[in-house]
């Protein structure tokens, strides 16, 4: 058997068969390390710089430890490029007889069964929807996999995959007439016959961790865990780890339920009746809390005036649909899960209400059409801490981006993980020469009414002398927006040829792929593109973010976390806030970079990076990029960069 250093040499099997493959001792280091984590049932956290090539570290010493392993990734994104080119290019090159699995959550699946009812009850109304309707059943009888993401003729964000997949909630489970052709347990047979499983870190927590959907045997038959973009997952099992419930539950409740009542209880009037009854209270339940999207604490949602009696209609309507349903539920399974869906939605209602635990934050959301009740954690530390002391496995956490100032101490308090083996490898990029940090002189205070305009400003020159190719990173929604509207009248007023696309024109993919092939565009967003983006060469090569990404104070969640950690006697502000911020600037940085011809410029607008003893931690956590104040030095090296 080779060792690692035969593996990863520059005459090794991974040399010979990748065309352009660079050796790097970043990149063995860190596969030795997790070799030996494997090997000692052991946690270990690695944070290796863009170029390190992590994902291979973690590939061969996972497909050799002949034991089973779980990698989750941050996105669907990844796990899609895991498991279709390299796995099997690592598993080719290492003659590896390893059995690889790709397992998503249920609603990345068609279900035959929920396509056919929508479409038989004629619910598709324009004709669009029809049409995808018919492209999703075409594709459905075709696939071997039933996965979304490979129909590509419908749009992933189209309405009619709501109707077209299942949830947990109507998911007839056995009783369902194409059980045997079901493609969620297909993938999850094959995902439990395989020795490599590739999951999200949604569907991680989700399955695994809170024995939800059916595949809780995954994680006591595996002896390794890796996390790829392991940032996330403080704020992945802070999602998890609490409960929600969503007048969007309670409004596909009422339609499911009039529709198995029309096939199985076409008699009992009364269900239909308190069906539209139910829907009401659910959206009146919506408007009580306002037009506008918003987080709301527990104490903001009691002074709307609408908002508890609201509440209280919708336990009542809740409480008499059950009843009705309790009647019906014998005559059909699907009758007999609506009952059961009606009693849970009931209990997490109440639930909500009647909670009292300090350890707990009851807030809520409003989106565009619906309204979600949430109770969240405030500390996940002792509960994540809590699943991995079970069975003896190596627990993997590796991204480009988990360090403060090359420490992990923040990153180990929020996941209880104590204090683990850890390692922290940089970029192989010659940084000094590939990149310039620029921070503008002269920028009004960030809460300044008009400072999104001064960052376009500031911004322009430099755009103007690129030639395009830049990312606008905005920390809000409403600057986003203003960016792009400034910058539209500016490329209009001198003429310039530069595309110019914002996040929402499309699906992230999407704009990426157009970005990429138009080579001298711009594109504004906001958190979506901050992370897990990647755009080689000239066709990015300026990246500007307007502000230090702190998050909003006034947040349900992190107020009450700030208040708690006041309580405690801490600083939430150096112990909390600022780590977050620095390891989210990391991840807008890192855009920048992603070759070693790339070359490119940083700008972060923010005049705190310099005006504020904090500012420090935050630039000195970035690459060693030439660091200016001047635009000239910008202007100069874009210059020098075009000759």
């Amino acid at each position: 058997m080779l060792s690692l250093s035969e593996i990863f040499s520059p005459e090794g099997p991974l040399a010979r068969a990748i065309g352009g493959y660079r050796v790097r001792p970043q990149q063995l280091e860190m596969a030795e390390h997790i070799a030996t984590a494997i090997k000692d049932c052991s946690a270990f956290i690695a944070e290796a710089g863009t170029g390190t090539g992590k994902t291979f570290a973690y590939l061969v010493p996972a497909l050799r430890s002949g034991g089973k392993v779980i990698v989750s990734t941050g996105t669907k994104t990844l796990q899609d490029q895991l498991f279709n080119k390299d796995l099997p290019m690592v598993r080719e090159v290492l003659k590896a007889p390893v059995k690889i699995a790709l397992l998503k959550g249920r609603a990345n699946y068609v279900c035959p069964y929920h396509l056919e009812r929508a479409m038989a009850e004629g619910r598709f109304l324009t004709r669009e929807d029809a049409a995808d309707a018919r492209r999703i059943s075409v594709f459905a009888k075709a696939t071997q996999s039933g996965d979304k993401a490979e129909c590509l003729e419908v749009n992933e964000n189209s309405p009619v995959w709501n109707h077209a997949t299942s949830t947990r909630d109507n998911c007839l489970g056995q009783e369902c007439p194409d059980y045997k052709e079901c493609f969620v347990m297909q993938a999850r047979r094959e995902a439990m016959a395989a020795d490599l499983v590739v999951v999200n870190h949604h569907l991680f927590f989700a399955d695994v961790m809170l024995r939800d959907e059916g595949t809780a045997e995954l994680l006591p038959a595996c002896n390794t865990v890796i996390f790829d973009e392991a940032h996330q997952l403080p704020e992945v099992a802070t999602l998890f780890f609490g409960d929600t419930v969503s007048t969007s539950q309670v409004l596909d409740l009422a339609r499911d339920t009039r529709s198995e009542g029309l096939a199985n209880a076409r008699d009992c009037v009364d269900l239909q009746t308190a069906a539209k009854s139910l829907e009401k209270a659910a959206r009146d339940l919506r408007l009580s809390v306002g037009i506008d999207s918003g987080r709301f604490s527990h104490g903001q949602l009691l002074e709307k005036t609408e908002f508890a009696p609201a509440l209280q209609g919708l336990d009542d309507e809740l409480a008499k649909f059950a009843a009705i349903l309790e009647t019906q539920a014998q005559r059909a399974e699907g009758l007999e899960k609506c009952w059961q869906r009606a009693l849970e939605l009931q209990r997490l209602l109440d639930q909500w209400q009647r909670t009292t635990d300090p350890g707990f934050v009851r807030w809520g959301e409003a989106f565009t059409h619906a309204f979600q009740l949430n109770s969240t954690p405030l500390d996940v530390a002792s509960i994540f801490r809590k699943q991995m002391e079970g069975h003896p496995r190596a627990w993997i956490f590796t991204s480009a981006t988990l360090a403060v100032q090359g420490r992990f101490h923040h990153y180990c308090a929020e996941l209880g993980l104590g204090d683990p083996e850890s390692g922290c490898w940089q970029s192989p990029f010659n940084y000094g020469e590939q990149a310039v940090l620029y921070v503008p002189q002269a920028m009004p205070d960030p809460n300044a009414w008009n400072y999104t305009d001064a960052v376009v400003d500031a911004a322009f020159p430099a755009l103007k002398v690129a030639g395009g190719g830049a990312f606008f990173l905005c920390t809000s929604l409403r600057a986003m927006r203003r960016t792009h509207e400034l910058l539209k009248a500016k490329l209009e007023d001198e003429g310039l040829d530069m595309p110019l696309l914002v996040q929402g024109e499309g699906s992230k993919n999407d704009l990426l792929d157009r970005f990429r092939r138009h080579g001298k565009a711009i594109l504004v967003g906001s958190q979506s593109f901050w992370e897990g983006v990647d755009v080689r060469g000239e066709a990015l090569s300026l990246v500007v973010i307007d502000k230090i990404p702190f998050a909003p104070p006034d947040d349900p969640v992190l107020s009450a976390r700030i208040e708690q950690m006041k309580r405690e006697g801490r600083n939430a502000f150096m112990e909390y806030q600022l780590p977050r911020a620095v390891i989210n600037v990391k991840q807008g940085a890192g855009r920048l970079i992603r070759d070693e011809t790339d070359k490119g410029v940083l700008m972060i607008c923010d005049p705190r990076l310099i005006s504020k003893p904090y500012g420090r931690r935050v630039w000195q956590s970035l690459p060693p990029m030439k660091r200016t104040r001047e635009l000239q030095v910008v202007l100069d090296f874009f210059a020098q960069r075009s000759a």
